[in-house]
């Protein structure tokens, strides 16, 4: 229980912080904001599209609170919102805290990964990359508090994350992956393509041993994740992420994330400080 309680105040910290750093964002206007008599964002409107007729993801993103999650499933603590509840097509949203939350048996864990989930958890989280200014793993920069802006060109589409001024490219000119010698990285390789009204994103090339969640479920460099972005109305994106990676996990799992759009307002500068990581150790 301790242990629970030491990084679920991770989560906390992170719930508190954001609303603060919200009101330092400087107002900006955008154009093309659908708006309702009143005046406010209609966040129900159509969903807008580039000239070839494709949606436009362009905007600025955030998650919903309700996504930061217990970092136990079905066990919320004090000051965390608890995990969303199952959505009508099945699959389970991830949270923050932990990205299996909405599996009744948690995330399949090679024997390996799930003993090295529970040292990570022992130790209160304090071996995650985000406290020591690293970049963020996949689902984590996907549920992060914090917005990310995509910017939507013909031939590239860019993810930038506030948080610790993370970078994504998504090529969608139809190159194809690099071979398995290409360099490791820490977002990996990513191409995109259009099915429909729906982006479907592929990525290989991971470093080994990424951390998922605050729980430190790991990915490593041979998994393979598949995201679908849709956006079904002005303010809403949808994105159905699949991670198949054999060496972590017995087989692959799907989770949802959910985000909102943040109109009339940027993102700020994120200087990351390695002493951040003194929020993931307690009682010393």
């Amino acid at each position: 229980m301790k242990t629970l309680f030491k990084a679920a105040v991770v989560i906390a910290v992170v719930v508190a912080i954001a609303p603060s750093l919200a009101a330092q964002w400087p107002p900006h206007p955008t154009a093309g904001v659908p708006r309702t008599p009143d005046g406010k964002p209609d966040l129900n409107g159509r969903t807008p599209r580039t000239p070839d007729g494709k949606p436009d993801l362009s905007g600025i993103w955030q998650t919903p609170r309700n996504a930061l999650g217990p970092v136990n499933a079905g066990q919320p603590a004090a000051g965390v919102p608890p995990p969303p509840p199952l959505p009508p097509d099945g699959i389970p949203i991830a949270t923050f805290g932990n990205a299996g939350s909405g599996f009744k048996d948690g995330l399949p864990y090679q024997p390996w990964a799930a003993e090295l989930v529970k040292k990570r958890m022992e130790d209160n989280s304090k071996d995650n990359p985000d406290a020591h200014c690293l970049p963020m793993g996949f689902l984590q920069f996907h549920n992060h508090p914090e917005p990310r802006k995509i910017i939507q060109t013909p031939g590239v589409i860019l993810i930038i994350y506030e948080a610790n001024s993370g970078l994504r490219q998504i090529f969608t000119a139809g190159r194809a992956l690099p071979d398995k010698d290409a360099e490791p990285w820490w977002y990996g390789y990513s191409i995109g393509k259009w099915e429909g009204d729906t982006l479907v994103v592929e990525t290989t090339g991971f470093i080994d041993d990424m951390w998922l969640d605050v729980r430190g479920s790991p990915m490593t460099n041979a998994a393979k994740v598949t995201e679908r972005f849709r956006r079904p109305d002005y303010g809403n994106l949808e994105i159905e992420i699949t991670v198949d990676d054999r060496k972590a996990y017995t087989k692959p799992w799907t989770v949802k994330v959910n985000q909102r759009i943040m109109p009339d307002t940027e993102l700020i500068e994120f200087i990351c400080e390695e002493r951040d990581a003194t929020h993931y150790v307690g009682g010393k």
